[in-house]
């Protein structure tokens, strides 16, 4: 079993007592990730200064952690700089007709949208499916395909509620009919499994500064050899081809047969090799335990919050919940007072306070957060 104490001392936030429930907007880094980031910019000032060649190798040493947590090859997983950027050579390389059309639901993060409705200037039409009970179940998703419609892209964790798409069975039905499946998983890898063979993938884009635990501006994309082969790369650069330290002067635009291609040049190597020291922990917890202690806490969570009547829109079937609970508070407002006061860190997203703890976090901790509610509902009661 699981036991969180055991990895709480790696967390510098918990010395200084903070209850950090916050995990879906931005994580915490843990020290193994600042350590790792220090002796590499430590290094590059003084000491292994041109140091390309440990670079590579540190790249591609979380390039095979990645595909690890995926389970694909490194081959197939290519860095960019965040989630957008990622969808994008998806959405700008694909040969689109006037007429085709993309499906989308009304619950996304802007991240997984805006990409897609760029493409109306190219005569691409946007379907929109509303949640059914604060989900998007495949049977609504089903009856809104049409003959032209060419890709679906969706989170596997909705943001705002947390509710967990079935990627297998979504899957299935997309490569049964043709239609490229595009999945965004910010929300979702490094606190659950994904296979992105078993649930027919073609695409898919994150970044690492959520579940993943690792510093910001460092995003990846991985994808299948048949859609690569589909995609007409917008942008290139120097490192886009076979063996470019070798050929720097030969000029010959032969991109390199793996998704490397999609890395234009120098990327963030000291986020990356902090995202590298992140997996490490992940996978000495193991994604499967991870998942199971969240689902632990939010079941706790939702179980003092039906005992007090409180509104909530995430889903309580574990099989559709990830590690993000939205509830509505009487007085919002209030009740972030007192998070702030007691050094709770939430967010609030619209009408919602969400709530979304890791595999570190407590029974205990979830308890600061429900005295922090119960405070505020003794004062709605006076």
């Amino acid at each position: 079993m699981h036991n969180p104490e055991s990895f709480r001392g790696i967390f510098f936030h918990i010395k200084e007592g903070i209850t950090y429930l916050n995990h879906a907007a931005i994580s915490p880094l843990s020290k193994p990730v600042t350590d790792s980031v220090v002796k590499y910019l430590n290094n590059r000032s003084s000491n292994s200064i041109d140091n390309f060649d440990f670079l590579t190798e540190q790249l591609f040493s979380t390039k095979e952690k990645l595909a690890r947590l995926f389970g694909t090859v490194p081959e197939r997983i290519a860095f960019v700089d965040n989630t957008s950027d990622g969808l994008n050579i998806l959405a700008n390389g694909l040969d689109w007709k006037t007429g085709d059309r993309i499906l989308l639901n009304t619950m996304e993060f802007p991240s997984n949208v805006y990409p897609f409705m760029n493409l109306e200037r190219r005569g691409v039409e946007i379907d929109f499916i509303e949640p059914y009970n604060n989900t998007i179940p495949l049977e609504k998703i089903m009856p809104a395909v049409t003959p032209r419609t060419r890709l679906i892209s969706i989170s596997h964790v909705q943001y705002l509620n947390g509710f967990l798409t079935d990627l297998e069975a979504l899957g299935a039905f997309c490569r049964k009919h043709g239609i490229i499946f595009s999945v965004d998983v910010i929300q979702s890898a490094g606190a659950a499994p994904i296979d992105v063979d078993k649930t027919k993938i073609d695409f898919l884009a994150s970044g690492s500064h959520k579940w993943l635990m690792g510093p910001e501006g460092v995003g990846f994309i991985y994808l299948t050899e048949e859609i690569q082969s589909r995609i007409t790369q917008a942008y290139v650069g120097w490192t886009s081809v076979s063996n470019y330290f070798e050929r720097m002067r030969d000029f010959k635009l032969e991109l390199d047969p793996t998704a490397r291609r999609y890395e234009n040049g120098m990327l963030n190597s000291a986020g990356i090799i902090g995202l590298g020291a992140s997996l490490d922990v992940l996978f000495d917890v193991g994604i499967e335990s991870i998942r199971e202690h969240i689902l632990d806490l939010t079941d706790h969570l939702i179980a003092q919050l039906d005992e007090r009547d409180i509104t909530y829109i995430t889903p309580s079937d574990r099989s559709e919940r990830s590690g993000i609970v939205s509830f509505k508070p009487v007085d919002t407002e209030a009740l972030v007072q007192v998070m702030t006061e007691r050094k709770v860190h939430t967010a609030v997203r619209g009408e919602c306070v969400r709530v979304s703890p890791h595999f570190y976090n407590t029974i205990e901790e979830i308890d600061i957060l429900v005295n922090c509610i119960d405070e505020c509902m003794k004062v709605e009661k006076v």
